[in-house]
């Protein structure tokens, strides 16, 4: 592919584990090109790439992500893509203002796979009612991993209170210890596991009291992770502003 043609792409977070994956499918593609990449929000490197990148590709930290769709918007460009996780509220409301102005795909995980099993979440929550169904979702990550429940498992809950017509925030339960009493009716439950390098185990389990329904998900490498967030990076070039995530990407929405 000519040079001309490719994607000017840039990295934020270049020194984490998935921004060197990221990096290094850049590097075997012929549709895209590095034109920057670093570490920190404040540093150099990002004036050189508000300059230079069509997409910036981030996985760095909640406060540097928001720094970064802040200055973007500023602006006007580039387009981002996020993969960060464990926002605040706060910072939440300030990558969604950002979003009127730029261009930004947000996710919690950009498996191609996950995206898929988020939409069968969302039908069978939406078929399976609360009334007869309990719905619990189990994560387990490696060791290192700073946030919990992952931004997977929140994904997956957003999409099975999407399907039960009900806010998430309203009916999550996170962690339960020592004379809980019984289950509240509606709830959606996460349990959080962190050990050895684990890359990334999702399922998400509805119960009647008759039968059970499992649906789940195995990551093996985390540069399918990175795959899918260039899968975004390439989607979201010459986009209106908005916010869109991976149901929009592969036309789940």
């Amino acid at each position: 592919m000519e040079s001309a043609n490719r994607l000017n792409l840039g990295v934020a977070g270049a020194k984490g584990r998935m921004g060197v994956a990221v990096i290094s499918l850049i590097a075997e593609r012929g549709d895209l090109s590095l034109a920057a990449a670093f570490d920190q929000p404040d540093s150099a490197e990002v004036e050189f790439a508000f300059r230079t990148c069509e997409v910036i590709v981030d996985f760095s930290a909640p406060a540097g992500s928001t720094a970064l769709a802040r200055a973007a918007a500023a602006r006007g460009g580039p387009a981002l893509v996020i993969g960060t996780t464990g926002f605040s509220a706060d910072e939440e409301a300030a990558i969604a203002e950002a979003a009127g102005a730029i261009a930004i795909v947000k996710s919690g995980n950009f498996s191609l796979g996950v995206s898929v099993l988020a939409a069968l979440v969302e039908e069978a929550a939406r078929r399976l009612s609360a009334e007869g169904w309990d719905l619990e979702i189990m994560e387990a990550h490696h060791r290192r991993k700073v946030d919990a429940p992952s931004g997977t498992a929140l994904l997956l809950g957003e999409a099975a209170a999407r399907g039960r017509g009900v806010d998430l925030a309203s009916v999550s339960e996170r962690g339960r210890d020592g004379l809980t009493g019984p289950r509240s009716h509606g709830a959606i439950g996460f349990v959080s596991l962190r050990a050895g390098g684990l890359v990334g185990e999702h399922s998400v389990i509805l119960a009647s009291d008759d039968e059970v329904l499992t649906l789940s998900h195995s990551a093996r490498d985390r540069k399918l992770f990175a795959r899918g967030a260039l899968t975004a990076a390439l989607w979201v070039r010459g986009r209106p502003p908005g916010l869109y995530d991976m149901r929009d990407v592969l036309g789940l929405s």
